[in-house]
């Protein structure tokens, strides 16, 4: 039978995963000199690197098992997968924030938020029965509220540096961020004892720390 084929998010979350598949016990030389590869072997799985929101995609669509991903991509694009794991490493949080002293819930106006993620912004808002326009903005979110572009964004927070460096403080936090392992739902029902196996493996590499 192939090997378990796991999708990781390349970058920070992809270190973090490696370092934990070698806590429970596996080789992963291949892939801590991997070059330019994109598929190649991880342990007793076989990893596919790939940005988070195509990670979603590859496990949704069954083409890998399962999938490393941060809970701001799964919160964000939604899908058909089962979330089964928390890792607990790549922590940070949804924030809104705007300029230091400016009273966002004040007053009835509309507000207007620029963000990289309009779902979970919309939603955010919809639950407090706030009227907002949302603009989206690909770079860094900090410059709407600068130039007069935003009342306030919506963006992910790890120690707040940037926006205390640029005058904007965090009015609300709006949800914590981590890694979770997903499954594909097909997998988890044919390759239930394997996943299972995996997780477990991880499960206990996690509570050694």
């Amino acid at each position: 039978m192939k090997p378990l084929r796991i999708a990781l998010t390349k970058g920070r979350l992809e270190k973090s995963t490696v370092e934990l598949f070698e806590k429970t016990g596996c080789d992963c030389t291949e892939i801590r000199e991997k070059g330019r590869r994109l598929v190649l072997p991880l342990g007793d799985c076989e990893a596919v690197l790939a940005k988070a929101a195509d990670v979603i995609t590859y496990v949704e669509h069954g083409v890998c098992d399962l999938g490393v991903v941060g809970k701001d991509t799964i919160a964000e694009h939604g899908g058909r997968y089962y979330e089964i794991l928390d890792f607990g490493f790549g922590k940070c949080r949804f924030c809104l924030a705007g300029k230091k002293n400016f009273d966002f819930y004040s007053g009835f106006d509309s507000r207007t938020i620029a963000t990289k993620y309009p779902n979970i912004t919309r939603a955010f808002f919809e639950k407090k029965g706030m009227n907002v326009d949302i603009i989206k903005i690909e770079g860094s979110v900090e410059l709407a509220p600068l130039l007069g572009l935003a009342d306030g964004i919506v963006d992910i927070v790890e120690t707040g540096s940037t926006l205390r460096e640029n005058g904007l403080e965090i009015f609300e936090e709006i949800m914590p961020i981590s890694a979770r392992l997903i499954a594909n739902v097909a997998s988890l029902k044919t390759r239930k004892a394997e996943i299972e196996s995996l997780t477990e493996r991880f499960e206990k590499a996690l509570s050694q720390k």
